[in-house]
């Protein structure tokens, strides 16, 4: 294994705000892997890409893969100028794309951001397609973030992303177990556009909001909430169950925040509850959702686990630092994806390489 390189992790959510990097300097030591995120930044989608990624499911054939080109050419782009503009280099890039179709039951997962214009355009080794070779192995191809939990932060009994979708990881028996909890930032941030505003900013509409217990209890009756782990969500999953849903539902926008931020709350803690549930046990929160103030009381009132929020940078670029890890792991042919995580047959090395001399 290289014991050192700087890889750039290039992360695009289900969310649509826009492409997180993270410049990481990863190291290897007898006591495991460390790392320092050098520099990072996000940058946000103009509505026109917005809308380009969110309906990338309805294109044809060709203009799919039309799509995906043109993706690929702006993510290494962007990696090309965010190096230059921090007067730094790297060794790797390991770029998540974007997920289109995510349908392990049918054995296929789709994320777009080709990695041969990745690399051909910043002139760089570039790892892509992380989920593929663990969906055709059995498993659901999510979540990928475990492996970073275990190997960056394993201190923590639970790791909560609050992302577009809600993800969990913590140890059981010994044994790295994940999944998806529900929606977040998805359903939240529809409601909000629908109102004229890119978000809910630390979720003060909601908490000017009531409970609307119907619509509440609707939510929590969806199926997948009674699916044993591993499972997975993805945009068709929410765009066919979630939504109806909530469009049907009536009252004030304020009150349908309320509320779905109350099932995300209610949701959450019902997963808080494998590894330990008590004032001694530990979850770290990242992701966008560790911003809403409101989201993030709701959930410390219904359970004793102590919440603990980092810092901004951990919040906002721990994805895009645990995908550049992934990329470390797979150039040094070192397991990257947990099947204790995602049920497929075994471990695997996921990741498609292509390679810049």
């Amino acid at each position: 294994m290289a014991a050192s390189l700087k890889v750039l992790g290039l992360m695009s959510g289900t969310s649509l705000d826009g492409l997180d990097l993270a410049l990481v300097n990863i190291t290897e030591a007898n006591d495991g892997l460390h790392y320092e995120i050098v520099a990072a930044e996000t940058i946000e989608y103009d509505q026109k890409r917005r809308d380009e990624l969110a309906n990338a499911n309805l294109l044809s054939g060709e203009k799919l893969f039309e799509l995906h080109h043109k993706f690929g050419v702006f993510l290494g782009e962007s990696s090309l100028n965010f190096l230059q503009k921090h007067q730094l280099s790297c060794d790797l890039i390991a770029s998540h794309g974007h997920t289109v179709f995510h349908q392990p039951a049918n054995g296929f997962t789709t994320q777009i951001g080709h990695g041969a214009d990745i690399a051909a355009i910043a002139g760089i080794t570039t790892v892509c397609d992380f989920r593929s070779l663990d969906v055709a192995s059995g498993g659901q191809g999510a979540p990928l973030v475990p492996i970073g939990d275990e190997l960056f932060f394993g201190m923590y009994d639970y790791c909560l992303n609050l992302g577009g979708i809600a993800n969990i990881s913590c140890k059981v028996k010994n044994s790295r177990i994940a999944f998806d909890i529900c929606p977040v930032n998805m359903a939240l941030n529809y409601l909000a556009n629908s109102g004229g505003l890119k978000y809910d900013a630390e979720g003060k509409l909601a908490a000017a909001g009531k409970l609307n217990t119907t619509l509440f209890d609707k939510l929590n009756a969806l199926e997948f909430y009674r699916k044993p782990y591993p499972r997975s969500l993805g945009a068709e999953w929410f765009n066919e169950y979630f939504l109806p849903i909530i469009n049907s539902s009536t009252g004030t926008l304020n009150d349908k925040l309320h509320t779905i931020t109350q099932h995300i709350a209610y949701q959450i803690s019902q997963a808080l509850t494998l590894a330990g549930n008590n004032p001694n046990t530990t979850a770290l929160i990242t992701g966008g959702g560790a911003k809403n103030k409101f989201l993030i009381q709701k959930i410390q009132e219904k359970t004793t686990v102590k919440i603990i929020v980092p810092d901004v940078k951990i919040i906002d670029f721990k994805e895009a630092l645990i995908f550049a890890l992934l990329g470390y792991l797979r150039i040094n042919n070192n397991k990257n994806t947990l099947a204790s995580v995602t049920g497929a047959k075994k471990d695997s090395v996921g990741g498609a390489v292509y390679l810049m001399t």
